[in-house]
């Protein structure tokens, strides 16, 4: 009938797609439709698609897409926000602000003076002509502005950095006890929630951690979370991986595990976890580009990973501070891989319906006294141990597969001198930064790792643990 009342041949082509809208059942709102519209006319533009074309990675995700990095402000989630959007991706940073934040409460700011958010984008528009849009939002507080925001934008992909990330400060006190789980299991749960009521198809990429093992618990390699086992009777299964959490922070990441298998088995939500080693380095290629793009360095004792802290120790000329034997082994990755890997997670995404897909995001292991020593050797900077803050085996082997990213072409960084060059020219560019009492650590896993810090191995006395109340008048009683 439209077709008869009218030869214009645009407004013939309107109402087919009125038409074909009907009959599909989905009549979108007026403004909607306008949108959509406008992004489909912007997403054919020459410019754009000449600028996505030649993009370092595109053809590696085969088409662009929209993606959402959940903490994209942060350590993990800045240099992957630029990587993303140098492939020729449309990227929203979803952030608080949160880590910052943290920085005042702790009085510790990152060695590199990073820029504020609106700084880092503007830089980044202006040296490679690609926007990413900005939301500040509390994905653990702020549940309404998060569902409206997905069901408005519909991404594509979401990577999930949003949590507290480290075990030291979730075992500060009481406040930063109930924070981490609050913020972490709360802001997990808020996603999962959100992109279901959306019906948003989005494919969750979570950043969680090879702490969810425990380390040495497998006795011998440890798969990639799944473990066939046999149960009574005889029945064979496959399982997630029995988890043995070392921390507070380990603990959200082992709940967050359990939400996305309720979630996929019950709503088809499709979800890859990333269990992630100890990253170290501090800038990408990307991150490189300008001082208004570069990544925070963080070394404190509740913050700085311990190859990091390690690094920067060295270049200051401070002894490396190494935690009991120094026997633990864990799993390192640099940061420009954690990049890399999200990219792969992102294009090899699960079908719905189908068991979170686990990979093992890890390039090597290795002894944290190796590490040290081999620094040591390279600078002259020696070693100092000291009582260990944590609960934890004085010694333990680890032993991990990460076979599935192996299989996509990942080839890891290993760690190298030369790349220990670039994170020490870092530290000795801003070392005038450094607060050297925030190297120690300040944060303890129960009363007995407190007491047994009050001291130094060699006897000498050092700067008495901040405890809560109830802890400093148990301490006192002992």
């Amino acid at each position: 009938r439209l077709f008869k009342k009218s030869d214009d041949l645009h407004m013939a082509r309107w109402g087919l797609a009125l038409l074909l809208e009907v009959a599909l059942g989905f009549v979108l709102p007026m403004a909607r439709r306008k949108h959509t519209m406008q992004r489909s006319l912007t997403a054919l533009s020459a410019e754009e698609a000449s600028s996505a074309s030649s993009a370092s990675s595109a053809s590696s995700l085969g088409t662009s897409k929209k993606i959402f990095v959940l903490g994209g402000d942060g350590f993990c989630g800045w240099p992957t926000a630029l990587h993303l959007s140098h492939a020729g991706h449309e990227v929203t940073i979803v952030d608080n602000l949160s880590r910052r934040k943290i920085d005042v409460e702790l009085g510790c700011d990152s060695l590199t003076p990073i820029t504020p958010p609106e700084v880092r984008i503007g830089a980044w528009a202006e040296l490679t002509g690609r926007q990413i849009a900005f939301a500040d939002v509390d994905v653990a507080e702020e549940y309404d502005r998060l569902a409206a925001l997905i069901d408005k934008e519909r991404p594509d992909a979401i990577v999930h950095f949003a949590e507290q990330r480290a075990a030291p400060y979730s075992q500060k006190g009481e406040k930063q006890k109930r924070y981490t789980i609050d913020n972490n299991v709360r802001g997990t749960h808020n996603l999962l929630t959100a992109v279901v009521e959306a019906d948003c198809c989005a494919h969750i990429v979570h950043l969680g951690t090879m702490g969810v093992y425990g380390y040495g618990t497998s006795g011998g390699e440890i798969p990639e979370g799944y473990i066939d086992v046999v149960l009574p009777g005889g029945r064979e299964a496959k399982i997630l991986h029995p988890a043995y959490p070392g921390s507070v922070y380990h603990t959200t990441k082992c709940l967050d595990a359990l939400l996305f298998q309720f979630y996929c088995k019950n709503d088809g939500v499709r979800v890859t976890d990333l269990h992630q080693g100890i990253v170290w380095g501090t800038n990408t290629p990307l991150t490189s580009m300008d001082d208004r793009l570069l990544n925070r360095f963080d070394y404190d004792g509740d913050y700085g990973t311990v190859l990091n802290r390690f690094l920067m120790q060295a270049a200051l000329g401070v002894p490396l501070t190494v935690y009991g034997t120094g026997g633990q082994t864990r799993a390192f990755i640099h940061i420009a891989d954690t990049c890399k890997c999200v990219e792969l997670a992102i294009s090899n995404p699960p079908q719905a319906g189908t068991p979170p897909e686990i990979f093992n995001q890890v390039a090597e292991t290795r002894r944290v006294r190796d590490i040290a020593d081999m620094i040591s050797r390279q600078t002259g900077v020696a070693a100092r141990f000291l009582p260990n803050p944590r609960q934890e085996a004085a010694e333990n082997e680890l032993d991990v597969s990460n076979r599935k990213f192996r299989s996509l072409g990942f080839e890891p960084t290993l760690l190298d001198d030369a790349l220990f060059d670039e994170v020490q020219l870092v530290a000795q560019k801003y070392k005038d930064r450094c607060i050297k009492d925030k190297i120690l650590p300040a944060s303890f896993w129960n009363r007995k790792r407190a007491l047994e810090c009050l001291e130094t191995n060699d006897g000498s006395p050092v700067e008495e643990p901040a405890l809560e109340t109830e802890e400093k008048a148990a301490a006192a009683e002992l």
